[in-house]
């Protein structure tokens, strides 16, 4: 019997220039939307389409549509209409809008012009602008007002009103990685565990990685990596609420020591698995196999 096909959710993001649509868009990447930024608007049915012919479906799709694609604007009222007409899909507007003195402080602060009054004041274009979309937004079936939000406000609130149910946004990735491999780029954290007993230099357990049991005995049974452990995680456990509170959704911690094979694996795995209770947590060991390549 063939599986039933879920229904997809597609939701336009659009809105006034200067009213959050960047915040928005990376929201719903969070989410877990695939996410498409200034697609002409004729070409959505199309690439629904291209969606559901896909092997691996996705079933939530983002687009964001506004006024820098004016001349193909005219078309999406139509598309709309058309995903409305099919039964497989559930779409969706959300409207972002702003005071007009808002937009104005926001166009002044960045210094941009409005993409309707490139040679006018951008209040012009602004009231050019909230004209236009006038009749989209009577059709918005979410209307969020921006004017008294900061970035972190409205990333809350989008999250809060599409979040599915237990759906986690905020991930915390521990990494493992050796000194003298370099730095990783993407840390967000990083903690130096050179100072505790070295595997490397046991026989017996030099071959081995962080992974085995033999090797995180080893690490763990040393009373500074015990006292090391405590107060890691009392810090983690102060700073990660806060983190998510503030907004990100992806926290990189990086444990190193000398390879990236023993202590530093041992001290990753043991962290994601700690907090894998409250958080969505991942543990990944960029340099485990430097030392096995010839």
């Amino acid at each position: 019997m063939e599986q039933e096909r879920k229904s997809i959710q597609v939701e336009i993001i659009t809105g006034m220039s200067g009213a959050g649509k960047t915040v928005a868009i990376q929201c719903f990447e969070d989410l877990g939307y695939y996410c498409v930024d200034n697609l002409p608007p004729s070409l959505i049915p199309t690439f629904i389409d291209l969606i559901e012919t896909t092997e691996n479906k996705t079933d939530k799709v983002a687009f964001v549509v506004d006024l820098r694609t004016r001349e193909f604007f005219d078309h999406l009222f139509a598309s709309i209409d058309q995903l409305d007409q099919r039964k497989e899909l559930s779409t969706h507007i959300l409207f972002l809008d702003a005071g007009d003195q808002v937009l104005v402080s926001r166009y002044k602060e960045t210094r941009r012009s409005h993409p309707l009054a490139s040679e006018e004041t951008p209040l012009e274009g602004i009231q050019l602008e909230r004209e236009m979309l006038q009749e989209l937004k009577g059709r918005a079936r979410h209307i969020i007002d921006t004017s008294s939000l900061k970035p972190r406000e409205l990333r809350e609130r989008i999250l809060t009103d599409y979040a599915e149910k237990n759906q986690s946004v905020f991930n915390v990735n521990v990494m493992s990685f050796g000194f003298k491999y370099g730095m990783p780029i993407d840390a967000d954290l990083v903690f130096d565990v050179r100072f505790l007993p070295n595997p490397h230099y046991v026989e017996h357990l030099e071959p081995k990685t962080g992974l085995e049991e033999e090797v995180s005995s080893y690490v763990l049974k040393w009373t500074d990596t015990k006292e090391f452990i405590n107060k890691l995680v009392d810090m983690l456990e102060f700073m990660l609420p806060l983190y998510k509170q503030e907004g990100k959704s992806q926290l990189v911690v990086a444990i190193g020591c000398t390879g990236g094979k023993h202590r530093s694996v041992t001290l990753a795995e043991y962290i994601a698995s700690y907090f894998s209770e409250k958080y969505e947590t991942n543990a990944n060991h960029r340099d485990i196999e430097e030392g096995r390549k010839k």
